[in-house]
């Protein structure tokens, strides 16, 4: 708990409820690095400016992550950063945790971390920082171990969200990611200066149903988004299981929550903001084809303007560090839960092995001790995000965790022993995607979807869109038998026993 006492109360001509904490006097800043740590959900790196990616340039024509781009060229840009399994809730626990999720708990959705596995927050908390977590958490009654929380439940709403924190129930009027700036920056108001802090800015945006703020409703409106080469993708020449999934434009994605048209509703009757989409749809019409280039121009436009809200969001922080002196001495960090599908194979959503799904964004600036514009291509997963923190706080990090400290990538140099290859194991069945687990190296990625028993290797190099696998192909016979070497010695790196296919226990399957 925070060593005072605190409640909220309605802030004046913000329409946002405040944090009422005392402050205390301006003292020199601490020697050892501030750090804030922002992870937004389900952003795509392809959607970032900064990356080198096929919707990247398009980004930056549009100005759609300005602010992202900036701690980009101000810091390091990781070019090949994972995920161990592309889920909301496993992956947040992977990030606390530095394990993967059969050993913290979380394999699915809506599962809570075990109890007295450590988290990277509690090494802050042994270095004497103030800490704090505010937004999305999705990890149930997981405790956050930081001073202060102020949590969603569950997904929260996108407007006028609703809180849980130390103080009790909160309220608020706005957009979401708007409100969880605002808590953020009065934290940062009200906080200790004499102690360094740890701050977590957990946004909702751009996750499923993609609603933007108002301000950005017309954001894009008369511009063609570019497809992906792989829109209409029959996904011949692969395993069965990805025919089998829920994921696509054409025939899973919905009317009307996801892309907010109401066909038999007079158009009074819908919220202003969606009143010319449907409009403009009733007059098109559009068939076959067409209905799905609609849907796509219609989904990434609102998922680029809820990724912009984010970008305002980073900018505001950024701000915040620069006019109160902080820049210097605070660490700002970037990241995603997981990456997503922006039309690549014709789908939205995330789960699988499968590179849109796998790659998360990872950001991070930090003066003095990082090259600006770095951009490694040493591949990291989200379970080295608690060993890094933990080091960077000055803290213990403890023995067993799966991951690795970053720092040495940090200062410029890659450990020579340093991973070849990244471990996935995805469990949850909803959305139609079978289990499977797999193995991703630089040039390959294997695939074994257990209750079918198939198998998909994809060579990187010679097919990055991943659209034809080789597995059976003879020529690759020593890959495949090395591969799976790889993925068993990962196994018993990691004590990975669950039984495959997992029977999962209870968990919610979608979000």
């Amino acid at each position: 708990m925070l060593n005072t006492h605190g409640n909220f109360m309605k802030l004046a001509g913000l329409g946002v409820a405040a944090l009422s904490l005392p402050a205390t006097g301006k003292t020199e800043a601490a020697p050892r690095p501030n750090v804030i740590f922002i992870l937004s959900d389900d952003h795509a790196p392809q959607a970032i400016g900064a990356y080198d990616l096929w919707l990247s340039p398009f980004c930056r024509e549009q100005k759609i992550t300005p602010n992202l781009d900036r701690l980009a060229a101000e810091g390091m840009l990781f070019q090949n950063s994972f995920c161990g399994n592309s889920v909301c809730s496993p992956s947040r626990a992977a990030i606390l945790t530095g394990l993967h999720g059969h050993a913290n708990g979380v394999r699915c959705l809506n599962q809570e971390i075990t109890s007295g596995v450590w988290k990277f927050p509690e090494a802050f908390r042994a270095a004497g920082y103030q800490s704090a977590v505010i937004g999305k958490w999705h990890l149930g009654k997981t405790p956050s171990e930081t001073d202060y929380w102020c949590l969603l439940p569950g997904q929260g709403e996108y407007l006028n969200p609703k809180f849980s924190s130390t103080f009790g129930p909160v309220s608020s009027t706005g957009y979401v990611a708007d409100v969880i700036t605002e808590f953020s920056l009065q934290w940062l108001e009200k906080r200790d200066p004499a102690k360094p802090f740890m701050l977590m800015v957990y946004q909702k945006p751009p996750h499923r149903d993609w609603i933007p703020p108002e301000r950005y409703a017309a954001l894009l409106d008369g511009i063609t988004v570019p497809e992906p080469a792989t829109l209409f993708d029959d996904y011949a020449d692969r395993a069965s299981p990805l025919k089998q999934q829920k994921l696509t434009i054409a025939r899973d994605i919905n009317f009307p929550g996801d892309l907010k048209i109401w066909p038999g509703k007079p158009i009074g009757q819908i919220p202003e903001m969606y009143r010319a989409r449907n409009k403009e749809f009733r007059k098109l019409n559009p068939q076959g084809a067409d209905l799905v280039r609609w849907k796509y121009q219609t989904y990434m436009k609102d998922y680029l303007r809820c990724v912009k809200s984010v970008d305002d969001s980073v900018g505001r922080l950024m701000d915040y560090l620069e006019k109160n002196n902080l820049t210097e001495n605070t660490v700002v960090i970037y990241s995603s839960d997981q990456g997503f599908y922006l039309g690549e194979h014709g789908w939205f959503d995330k789960r699988w092995i499968f590179e849109e799904s796998i790659h998360m964004p990872f950001i991070i600036r930090w003066p003095g001790v990082i090259k600006p514009g770095s951009r490694p291509d040493a591949m990291i997963q989200n379970i080295d995000y608690a060993p890094t923190f933990a080091e960077i706080a000055g803290g213990k990090v403890p023995t067993g965790l799966y991951g690795r400290s970053l720092l040495p990538i940090l200062r410029g140099e890659t450990p020579a022993d340093w991973r070849t290859g990244v471990y996935y194991r995805y469990y949850d069945p909803g959305c139609g995607v079978a289990q499977h687990n797999g193995i991703r190296t630089k040039d390959y990625t294997l695939v074994h979807y257990f209750e079918a028993n198939e198998w998909d290797l994809f060579d990187l190099k010679k097919d990055p869109t991943q659209m034809r696998s080789v597995y059976a192909n003879p020529e690759y016979a020593d890959v495949v038998k090395q591969l799976k070497l790889e993925v068993e010695k990962l196994r018993q790196q990691y004590d990975e026993r669950d039984a495959m296919p997992y029977v999962t226990k209870g968990a919610a399957q979608k979000e």
